[in-house]
């Protein structure tokens, strides 16, 4: 059993007997969070007795093996002993992937950002597919949906549209969507019937509470004017639209969807706020000696991670060279396989590394 092993096994028996004290219920904070760590190193020391169980049955059989008299009795014992090393095998890795250390920022809401890129309205088009398809993905998780902003096209496209989406483990799920999509198909709008390749933009941004990213008022610039829509149509005759910008990074955020402007400020500030503390995470990574390099890709948005195949109905994510025929399906948010894939991918490099350092104590 390796130093980290040991360390949270004995965190569990501590918290196991805290539990137990009735005046921790008092202080709700402090229960929430006591629970929620005891949640998770009980799941370790589950699958820990679990390890524990499959080898004592192992013993036994080997035992058996080795002593039995009658070969048919033997055989039998042989073969339940291959099928308890491949349960050990599967709860070892169960364990192991347990034992990597889980990145605080998985369990963030996040704000997600759509632009069309090159391709003009059938990237517009597109943008608005993978809105409903990360929509309907949510509806299925029972995660809260929620627009903060949008630029519409004619066509029902959308030049841009900026989300946000709460729940459990949002960014965990969604973090490896960053990056350049690109969507071959015939356009509607396509009389000759040639295939037309586009791209859009997906940045994923973990949403920062105010207490985790310090904004100076005195570092914003605020701007307020009319609000205009699709074909420089007025929206509404107040000045309703904010324009906020972080003086010391040069982060820039406009919204103009509510009627609103007190509505749309607070909008503009979430938006503002996670595109900061994204860029604060990003440096404290690259300031890293050993910044982790996952094969699902490191979150750059100017790298193309995935093509979507309408007429051979193909999906391949070039991160991990998987390719799935059933991207009528996905495009309704049956995205599960997809994500697992990629959450696999970049646990299985975590451990690969962290196998290569000492084990924390």
């Amino acid at each position: 059993m390796n130093e980290r092993l040991e360390s949270l096994l004995r965190r569990h028996t501590e918290l196991s007997g805290l539990i137990q004290d009735p005046d921790l219920v008092r202080d709700q904070k402090k229960y929430r969070d006591i629970m929620k760590e005891y949640s998770q190193l009980d799941t370790i020391a589950a699958s820990q007795r679990e390890i524990e169980e499959i080898t004592g049955q192992l013993d036994d059989a080997k035992s058996l093996i080795q002593n039995e008299k009658d070969p048919e009795m033997r055989e039998m014992a042989k073969e339940e002993s291959r099928e308890l090393e491949t349960r050990l095998k599967d709860a070892e890795d169960r364990l192991k992937f347990l034992l990597i250390p889980k990145d605080p920022l998985d369990e963030k809401n996040i704000i997600m950002e759509i632009r069309a890129g090159t391709g003009g309205d059938e990237a517009a088009l597109f943008a608005s597919d993978l809105y409903r398809m990360y929509s309907r993905f949510a509806e299925t998780r029972g995660w809260k949906f929620e627009i903060m902003g949008s630029n519409e096209t004619e066509l029902g496209g959308f030049k841009e549209i900026i989300f946000s989406i709460s729940g459990s483990n949002v960014y965990e799920n969604l973090r490896y969507e960053s990056g350049v999509h690109r969507v071959q198909r015939v356009p509607a709008t396509e009389a000759s019937g040639r295939i037309h390749t586009s791209a859009v933009t997906v940045a994923v941004l973990p949403e920062a509470d105010e207490t985790e990213i310090d904004i100076r008022t005195e570092d914003l610039r605020i701007d307020v004017m009319r609000a205009g829509g699709p074909g420089g149509q007025c929206v509404n005759t107040t000045d309703s639209a904010v324009r906020i910008t972080h003086i010391p990074t040069g982060v820039v955020v406009h919204c103009q969807d509510e009627k609103s402007q007190l509505k749309n400020k607070a909008k503009a500030m979430r938006i503002l706020r996670a595109r900061v503390y994204e860029l604060e995470e990003a440096k404290a990574a690259s300031e890293r000696a050993e910044a982790r390099k996952s094969q699902v890709g490191n979150g750059d948005r100017s790298e193309r991670i995935r093509t979507y195949n309408f007429p051979q109905n193909r999906l391949t994510d070039h991160r991990i060279n998987l390719t799935l025929y059933k991207l009528d399906l996905i495009m309704q948010g049956d995205v599960a396989e997809l994500f697992d894939a990629l959450k696999l991918s970049a646990r299985e490099e975590l451990l690969q590394s962290s196998a290569s350092t000492p084990a924390a104590s």
